[in-house]
């Protein structure tokens, strides 16, 4: 039985270190979503300022992602050798685009924290990517997933299954 993070104490996502396992590239999952679940991320210039920021902040590199109204869904892996903090790397993508978002009395745009997941061995790059692409579909946004406008790939990460 799952119980609602309320029921446990927890408001915030629990934070594990990310592992290397062994000679893959570790791949996460990651949510981020606005604050109060404004939707406000599903513009041109928003996509245009998330890909800024992301191919700024190396040290994580960002492989697919799909852009909903109120949140984020992208998959990425370390860029280097020494692997930074999720959370600080989340933290200054997300400063880099409230710093240069276009529509000031949109201000905050972003929940404190954000939700990761760390792909197992088991866990299937590709399946994942094609739940997450089609939630533009589930909610009623466009008819096809290949259709939405606010996805993409900015690399290919090194481990999952083509």
């Amino acid at each position: 039985m799952v119980l609602p993070m309320d029921e446990i104490g927890r408001k915030h996502p629990a934070r594990q270190r990310v592992f290397n396992p062994g000679n893959l590239s570790p791949i996460v999952f990651l949510t981020v979503c606005t604050a109060q679940r404004k939707p406000i991320l599903t513009s041109p210039d928003v996509h245009a300022l998330l890909v800024n920021a992301w191919k700024l902040a190396s040290l994580w590199s960002v492989g697919r992602y799909v852009i909903l109204p109120d949140h984020v869904h992208l998959f990425c892996s370390p860029a280097t050798q020494e692997i930074v903090s999720i959370k600080k790397w989340v933290q200054f993508w997300k400063a880099l685009v409230s710093r240069n978002w276009p529509r000031p009395h949109e201000q905050p745009i972003w929940l404190v924290d954000a939700w990761d997941t760390q792909l197992r061995r088991e866990d299937n790059y590709s399946a994942k990517w094609h739940y997450v692409s089609h939630n533009p579909v589930r909610h009623g946004l466009t008819d096809q997933a290949e259709n939405w406008p606010f996805q993409g790939e900015l690399n290919i990460l090194p481990w999952h299954d083509q």
